[in-house]
């Protein structure tokens, strides 16, 4: 079928307006709300009223430049271990001292003389810079206090401080091949504890006579200590001494009140009443005697007491507890302190050089403390002790006479002195059944 041209148009005017059209007119009538919108911002030919203009001008601290600081001074610790032969001189130089100004005060200031009295193993420290000049240098001297030398300004500072001690248990075992001094020196122990072992089984033992070889000893003792240097033997507190397949123990205990002893294993007193000699280490040169060629008065007379060679200045011990009844000069005894004991026992002690610090006239002392020094005056030809041993004021032989015991533990005491001595025991035997195990 043919369409004329009108129909054409009259279809094309019939079809509905596309939808992009329709929305015109919507956008259209938008467009006022857009421009009263616009109009709350900044509305049409308006002009801004002047604005006040101020100028503030104020003062502000500012902070102080900065100024690069110096680098930091790089100091190093040194220790060196000081061995035989050694100076003060050779040992700053191992320590990298290289300070004329501190070799020079360690070399001549009084505060640091002890200082020269250099003990091998002992240790020096220092602090110094990377150019050796000293800062500060410390020595465990002789006397059991530190040394300090502290640069302070333009020169040094020296003190001398008491550490603090530790106090270790340590223990040790061997056997006699000549002598106990020799078999404690190749266990490695402090000559101290070999006193003390002699000392504690001397009323049984003769350790010049008495000694086999194979004899055994095992000890439990104290060994001091300061920042991990050892700085001397202490107390022994368990001993154990076999001579001759006999065997001997001894244990130390103290009480609440602080009086200590040593025990055997049943509570008897190890330690006699009186030592047998006021002396460590000496020699008799003259014994009790009813008739005695006096080497001064040139006569015979009667010598009632003990004779102990040995230098001045030798320790004096007391052989008892008791309190001193005289102290002072007393004719040919020269200088003479007299002792009274327990059970009207007395000692005397003449020739003295000199009474030991704080020794006076009822003072109480103790066994084994040091009450003078050996000397040689008074009539005496050369230096030594005279001692004397009396029994209700009569001069009686010590060397022949049987000292009675020191008092046992107490029936009060006894279940704390187990306790205590028990832990003691076994450590012995433990340590004398390695000890024999080694020997097989």
């Amino acid at each position: 079928m043919s369409l004329n041209k009108e129909e054409i148009l009259a279809q094309k005017l019939a079809r509905p307006a596309p939808r992009a059209l329709t929305r015109w007119p919507l956008i259209l009538a938008a467009l006022p709300l857009f421009g009263v919108v616009a109009a709350f911002g900044i509305a049409p030919e308006t002009v801004p009223a002047d604005l006040e203009v101020r100028r503030i001008s104020e003062s502000l601290t500012l902070p102080a430049p900065q100024t690069a600081e110096p680098p930091a001074v790089a100091r190093y610790w040194r220790e060196e271990r000081i061995k035989r032969g050694d100076t003060v001189g050779t040992i700053l130089a191992r320590l990298g001292v290289d300070d004329a100004e501190a070799t020079s005060y360690l070399l001549q200031a009084r505060g640091v003389r002890s200082l020269y009295q250099l003990v091998p193993g002992r240790a020096v420290r220092a602090v110094t810079t990377s150019e050796g000049r000293l800062e500060r240098l410390s020595y465990l001297n002789t006397n059991g206090k530190r040394l300090l030398v502290v640069r302070a300004g333009n020169g040094f500072v020296a003190s001398e401080e008491v550490p603090e001690v530790e106090s270790r248990i340590m223990h040790s075992s061997g056997d006699i091949q000549t002598s106990l001094l020799a078999a404690t020196d190749a266990a490695g122990l402090h000559e101290n504890v070999a006193i003390q072992i002699s000392h504690l089984f001397s009323s049984d033992v003769d350790f010049h006579r008495d000694l086999r070889q194979g004899d055994r000893f095992s000890v439990i003792y104290e060994s001091n200590y300061v920042e991990d240097e050892f700085v001397g033997a202490g107390r022994v507190i368990a001993a154990e001494f076999i001579n001759q397949n006999v065997r001997y123990q001894a244990v130390y205990f103290r009480d609440d009140h602080g009086h200590g002893g040593y025990y055997t294993p049943d509570g008897r007193n190890v330690r006699k009443a009186f030592l047998r000699s006021p002396l460590e280490f000496s020699r008799i040169t003259s014994g009790f005697s009813n008739s005695r060629f006096h080497p001064v008065l040139k006569t015979w007379r009667a010598h009632r007491g003990i004779d102990y060679g040995a230098p001045t200045g030798t320790r004096v011990r007391a052989t008892a507890n008791g309190y001193v009844k005289y102290a002072g000069w007393k004719g040919g005894y020269g200088r003479v302190i007299m002792l009274r004991h327990a059970n009207g026992y007395s000692t005397l002690y003449g020739h003295l050089s000199r009474f030991a610090d704080g020794v006076r006239p009822g003072k109480r002392v103790a066994q084994g403390e040091t009450i003078g020094y050996v000397g040689s005056t008074g009539m005496a030809t050369g230096p030594h002790l005279h001692y004397e041993f009396a029994l209700n004021g009569v001069q009686r032989n010590p060397m022949k006479l049987a000292l009675p015991p020191g008092p046992p533990i107490t029936a009060e005491l006894r279940p704390a002195f187990e306790r205590s001595a028990e832990p003691l025991l076994a450590r012995l035997e433990l340590l004398r059944e390695t000890n024999l195990a080694k020997l097989d």
